[in-house]
């Protein structure tokens, strides 16, 4: 089968698209490298660099779906610059919905996130939880989430929307690495790279066992499992929306002496005041996917993830470190 991944070059995108890869299928990566990278796309699949806007100009009745991860994603900056988040994820998924129809591809897999729900009722969250996001990153993809909603009942789409929570790890050369930085583990790798001082823990008073915040984390390969599972159980007319965490949560305090024993190195720690909307507990109950998708997380233990993750953060740094020596002989 032939897919076209949009936002193929950034993190989960890319193992996504090896994943396809490694099953068989033909895949085209559509990304504008506004924050993924030229080295993020597997080798074996087609790239064009262009925006999803543009999507109805390489769009055609030979692709069986499209999977969607391109958007903004940074929830600090969706409240300083909101306008972006509405242009980029909304207004460009708009754009991409309208090409799929009008080339008849129709079926869709859409990267979407816990933040979705903002501050929760209940834990584990499960998808018939209150909607009700906190900023606008969270906003404008629950506005997409309606979008296709509407485009499955009037349209005949046949769409998956995947509620991620916490993604950690990485796949063999593919993995994180955001231009700032903002998720936990790898800030924390950063310290034991030296790259970085400390860690700050950002409150240490919330109703937890040692009052950091507690968070669930998914390994980005079982994240990409589900997406390939997503595609065979979509179904015309409808849109199914499933979470996908391990439904066990970790303090920040346990992911900090995590990446102290696996990689050795002391991860020294500063004292924050809490940040405002930071929910105390954030858990996924992803028994809907089990149920509809048939998945089932394998790589659940935190320093395996962990782990993961560092090797493709050493290996990063002796890559960067090679290119740096060969531009200087340059």
């Amino acid at each position: 089968m032939k897919y076209l991944v949009t936002g193929g070059a950034g993190y989960v995108g890319s193992v996504v698209a090896q994943h396809l890869l490694e099953a068989g299928h033909e895949v085209t990566v559509l990304d504008n490298l506004s924050t993924g990278f030229r080295a993020g796309v597997p080798d074996g699949a087609a790239f064009i660099e262009g925006d999803i806007r543009d999507a109805a100009k390489w769009l055609d009745p030979s692709y069986a779906a499209v999977l969607h991860f391109a958007a903004s994603s940074q929830v600090g900056e969706s409240v300083v610059k909101p306008e972006k988040y509405w242009e980029n994820n909304v207004g460009g998924t708009m754009a991409l919905l309208a090409a799929m129809r009008d080339a008849g591809v129709r079926t869709l897999v859409f990267s979407s996130t816990a933040a979705t729900y903002g501050e929760p009722e209940q834990i584990p969250i499960a998808e018939s939880a209150p909607t009700r996001p906190t900023n606008p990153y969270g906003a404008t993809k629950l506005a997409v989430d309606h979008m296709i909603t509407g485009e499955a009942a009037a349209h005949g789409l046949g769409a998956v929307s995947l509620r991620y929570f916490n993604v950690a790890g990485a796949y063999g050369r593919y993995g994180e690495r955001h231009d700032p930085e903002s998720h936990l583990i790898p800030l924390i790798l950063q310290v034991a790279q030296g790259r970085r001082p400390s860690i700050a823990v950002y409150g240490d008073d919330y109703p937890t066992p040692d009052g950091t915040c507690v968070r669930d984390y998914i390994h980005v390969a079982d994240l990409a499992e589900a997406h390939l599972l997503a595609l065979t159980a979509a179904r015309p007319g409808a849109h199914l929306i499933c979470n996908l965490g391990n439904g066990e949560g970790f303090s920040v305090r346990q992911v900090i002496e995590t990446v102290r024993q696996v990689t050795g190195h002391p991860i020294p720690e500063t004292a924050a005041p809490r940040r405002g909307g930071d929910p105390a507990v954030l858990v996924a109950s992803a028994d809907t996917a089990r149920e509809r998708l048939g998945w089932h997380p394998t790589r659940t233990d935190l320093a395996d993830i962990v782990a993961d993750a560092w090797r493709f953060t050493q290996h990063i740094a002796a890559a960067d470190t090679v290119a740096g020596a060969e531009s200087e002989e340059r």
